[in-house]
């Protein structure tokens, strides 16, 4: 499996060769938000109540969240985020923060 950081300089080489550049950082926060968008649509059919439209019907969850990650990557690397060390960082924030907190909550027992 390919770390963050490669996948941030997979995504660098993608955009440099075959995308030409990056879209700004505001376009590319615009494009993020429709991508999430795709994603919580499939799950509100998939998983919630709505129905599938028939052109719905051959959408890829995976996919989609795919296409938030690597937007989402590209405003890692326009805006200098390590998303390793990010996430490293995020992931004890979370520890020490949340030590108790979930084991106590009534609601998750």
């Amino acid at each position: 499996m390919e770390s963050l950081n490669d996948i941030q300089k997979t995504v660098d080489q993608w955009i440099k060769t075959t995308g030409v550049r990056y879209f700004d950082e505001l376009t590319n926060t615009a494009i993020l938000m429709e991508e999430v968008g795709e994603v919580a649509r499939i799950m509100a059919r998939k998983y919630g109540e709505q129905s599938f439209k028939e052109s719905d019907k051959e959408v890829d969850l995976g996919d989609e969240m795919a296409d938030v990650l690597f937007v989402l990557v590209c405003l890692a690397n326009q805006t200098g985020i390590d998303l390793t060390e990010a996430m490293k960082k995020n992931i004890l924030k979370k520890t020490v923060r949340d030590s108790d907190r979930h084991h106590s909550n009534e609601k998750l027992k």
